[in-house]
């Protein structure tokens, strides 16, 4: 979901940049969850097209900013790859929030994951203009 939201949100502000998401203990190759898709639909943002994957060090040697949902996230990445320390922060980095992650879990706890995704973009939007 945040991968599709950041997405549309820096297209819209004319924000040139390579948007991607990948997991932690992603499980490879599977779709998004469908109340993920159908909430995003209805975003008129279409994430069905989706496949997870794993992040590896070539991924985050060429980043210049990592987003992450939660505080451990930013954490086991820093440790993993000291060489990120400055250029990881949460989504939710300027509200100090973390976004739970919703998988398996009902809609009403996407929903709510959505809605903090979508402070998180807006967020980073104004201040990566």
């Amino acid at each position: 979901m945040a991968e599709g939201l950041l997405k549309q949100t820096l297209a819209q502000s004319a924000i040139d940049c390579h948007v991607s998401s990948a997991g932690l203990n992603a499980l490879v190759g599977h779709k998004a969850d469908p109340m993920a898709c159908q909430l995003m639909m209805q975003k008129g943002i279409d994430i069905s097209g989706h496949r997870a994957c794993q992040l590896n060090s070539e991924m985050i040697r060429k980043a210049d900013l990592i987003l992450v949902m939660e505080a451990f996230q930013k954490d086991a990445i820093e440790k993993n790859e000291p060489s990120t320390r400055g250029k990881v922060f949460r989504l939710g980095e300027w509200s100090h929030f973390d976004i739970p992650d919703p998988y398996q879990k009902e809609m009403t706890v996407f929903e709510a994951a959505l809605a903090l995704i979508e402070q998180g973009v807006a967020e980073w939007a104004k201040k990566l203009h």
